[in-house]
C-alpha cells in the first residue's frame, strides 16, 4: 500500500535530487542548445536560499510504499517582487503524469503563496511543453502571450494568477518575459525552460 504527503524542504535536500535531475534530462531532450545552453546552467541559476523562507518555498510529493520515501512530483517558488511568487521547477516522475500530481502541487504552492504574503503567482514555459501549457490554463492561470500563435512563435509562455489580496497589475510583467519572440538567448533560456512536466 502506498501513500502519498506534501513535504517543504530545502532545494539541496537529497529528496530533491531525482526531480533535478530528471528536469535536466527532460529539459535537455526537449530543447537541446535552441537557447544556446545546458539546462543544468538554468537549473543551478539560482541559489537554493531563494527557494527557502522566508520568500521561497520548495516542495516534492513523495509516496511511501513499503516504508521507503519516494519523491513523485515536485516544485519550487521564489520571489519575483513584492507581491509576486514565481512558480518554478515544477516536474512529476514520468511514469506517474496524468494522475493530476502537478495540479496537487500547484495547488500546495500557492497555498504556501499566499500564507506568506504574496498576492500573485507568475510563471513561464517553453514552447515545447503543451502538458505545461494545459496544466496551467486548467489551474486558472491567464496567459500572457497571444493563445492564437504557434507555440514556437510565442517563444517564453508567460502565465499570472491572481491568489488573493488585491491584484497586481500586469502590466508589469517584464516586456522580455511577456513578448511574444522566440527565446533564442541564453537569458531567455532561464525563462523559457521553466514549465510543468506534469
Amino acid at each position: 500500500m502506498s501513500d502519498t504527503i506534501v513535504r517543504f524542504i530545502a532545494a539541496d535536500d537529497p529528496l530533491a535530487r531525482p526531480l533535478l535531475d530528471d528536469l535536466e534530462r527532460e529539459y535537455d531532450a526537449r530543447y537541446g542548445d535552441l537557447f544556446g545552453e545546458v539546462a543544468s546552467v538554468e537549473i543551478n541559476r539560482y541559489p537554493v536560499q531563494e527557494f527557502a523562507l522566508p520568500s521561497g518555498a520548495f516542495l516534492v510529493l513523495v509516496e511511501f510504499v513499503d516504508g521507503v520515501e519516494t519523491p513523485i512530483a515536485g516544485g519550487a517558488f521564489r520571489r519575483y517582487d513584492e507581491r509576486t511568487a514565481e512558480l518554478k521547477r515544477i516536474w512529476t516522475r514520468a511514469d506517474r503524469r496524468g494522475q493530476g500530481l502537478a495540479g496537487r502541487v500547484v495547488a500546495a504552492l500557492e497555498a504556501e503563496a499566499r500564507r506568506l504574503g504574496y498576492t500573485d503567482i507568475y510563471l513561464t514555459t517553453g514552447p515545447r511543453q503543451p502538458e505545461a501549457v494545459s496544466l496551467y490554463l486548467r489551474e486558472g492561470y491567464e496567459p500572457q502571450f497571444d493563445t492564437t500563435l504557434p507555440p514556437a512563435e510565442v517563444g517564453i509562455h508567460g502565465f499570472r494568477k491572481h491568489v488573493g489580496g488585491v491584484p497586481v497589475d500586469t502590466g508589469s510583467v517584464p516586456a522580455s518575459a511577456a513578448a511574444s519572440t522566440h527565446a533564442t538567448t541564453p537569458a531567455a533560456a532561464s525563462v523559457a525552460r521553466e514549465g510543468a512536466l506534469a
